[in-house]
């Protein structure tokens, strides 16, 4: 076994209430490629990052609607943080819960905003600035 294939791969699986309606949205708003589709669970990529889609009906956990709240933040980065949201509030993701703009952190200037998608789930999009070590 290689080092590679050592590492952990973290995913999340994203409760709708249809999944394959939802990765078609997915798919037109976020660029999102399928893995696989078994109907009430759905695998898909967006720049090589994996993350699923269920339908939680009888499986213990809720959509953000039925759960009355937002249950996950998704965060993603990107080259051109701009144009991800642009794309997925084109789509029609609610993109006024977070405006882009840029922020002042330790490292530099961070370029950051964000959109709430159909299904009720929290994307916060940036640019890759925060995935290098520095310091605090």
């Amino acid at each position: 076994m290689t080092a590679a294939a050592d590492r952990p791969v973290l995913s999340l699986m994203l409760a709708v209430p249809d999944a394959s309606a939802a990765a078609r949205w997915y798919a037109q708003a976020l660029d999102a490629t399928t893995l696989w589709d078994l109907g009430g669970v759905v695998g898909l990529t967006v720049g090589g990052a994996p993350f699923f889609l269920g339908e939680p009906e009888k499986n213990g956990w809720a959509t953000p609607t039925e759960a009355g709240t937002r249950t996950v933040r998704v965060e993603v980065f990107v080259d051109d943080p701009d144009a991800f949201i642009a794309r997925a509030v084109a789509a029609g993701a609610d993109g006024s819960v977070d405006r882009i703009r840029d922020h002042e952190m330790p490292w530099g200037v961070h370029r950051q905003g964000g959109f709430l998608d159909p299904f009720g789930h929290l994307w916060l999009v940036g640019d890759r600035s925060p995935l290098t070590a520095h310091e605090v």
